[in-house]
């Protein structure tokens, strides 16, 4: 966070002397309700840079929410999104700009090469958008959320009200001049992700079952599979009961089709409990954070310390 912030302080006042930063821009961290000393280090650059300020969380809400929480409390005409680990190269953010100025209002930083991932990470991150777009979802390809949006296309967003957010898929359904600028992302500059295997899958189900139904109607073709399966299994079953001496009396008019229908409903019931599950927790309401502290540069423009 020590160059993280050095880097961003030093490009923000590149851009006021250049012109392009109007005066009152701010750099905005967001702690996720994080546990060790982030909040006290962000207080401490917020009252030894005047261009940064901090939004706490009160508690850990997932990065899709932390990132909203920025987008949707933090002022100004123009916001761009990134992650604190330097990988996200900050020289893109002029060009985002020049891009903004020209009309666009969205403009999404995508990776022009992922040879900073493994293989393993590669294979798997190109075949995920792949299939987001086979199954109808509208994402960019190979953007994450190193973005900048206007004021109109976060207005816009704000009356989204989905409890289960993945905004990769959801900002382009604002439907705004949307531009792309390409950039090689850096290696981490310190630390480990807080974005394990795990998490990354979580976040791959949540684009898939938030933007289309797919799934469900793959259920009525497993079905139909399984259907077709049965009655070949029957056939064959009773083409050896007849040319053969080989059948064992039972076996496969009980055990196969058993653990196959089995397995193929406890599948189904899953992925229609996923469904379910999200309506359920959409019904509620409930909010998808809350900010317990803001330092240094004030949501409102005023002066502000409060860690």
């Amino acid at each position: 966070m020590p160059e993280t912030t050095r880097r961003l302080v030093a490009l923000l006042d590149r851009l006021s002397v250049e012109g392009r930063a109007a005066p009152g821009s701010a750099i905005y961290y967001v702690d996720d309700g994080s546990g060790d000393c982030t909040w006290r280090l962000i207080g401490e650059y917020a009252a030894a840079f005047p261009t940064v300020c901090g939004i706490k969380l009160s508690r850990n809400r997932g990065h899709q929410n932390a990132l909203l929480c920025g987008l949707l409390t933090a002022p100004g005409d123009v916001l761009v999104s990134l992650d604190a680990d330097l990988q996200d190269d900050l020289e893109a953010i002029p060009r985002m700009l020049d891009s903004y100025r020209a009309g666009n209002e969205i403009v999404c930083a995508v990776r022009g090469r992922r040879t900073t991932d493994t293989f393993f990470k590669r294979s798997t991150a190109e075949a995920y958008y792949r299939l987001l777009g086979m199954l109808g979802v509208q994402v960019q390809f190979n953007h994450a959320d190193f973005r900048l949006m206007s004021r109109r296309a976060i207005e816009t967003l704000r009356g989204y009200e989905e409890t289960h957010l993945f905004l990769r898929g959801l900002i382009p359904q604002l439907g705004y001049r949307t531009a792309v600028v390409e950039f090689e992302r850096a290696s981490r500059f310190a630390g480990e992700s807080k974005y394990p295997l795990r998490k990354m899958l979580s976040l791959a189900w949540q684009g898939v079952t938030s933007f289309t139904a797919y799934p469900l109607r793959l259920i009525t073709g497993v079905g139909a599979l399984v259907s077709l399966g049965s009655l070949a299994l029957a056939a064959w079953a009773l083409g050896i009961r007849i040319f053969t001496d080989d059948a064992v009396p039972g076996w496969a008019s009980a055990v196969i089709p058993m653990y196959l229908l089995g397995g193929v409903q406890l599948l189904s019931l899953g992925i229609i409990g996923e469904y379910l599950a999200k309506v359920y927790e959409s019904t509620k309401k409930r909010p998808r954070y809350h900010v317990e502290a803001v330092c240094g540069h004030s949501i409102d423009g005023s002066s502000r310390d409060n860690p």
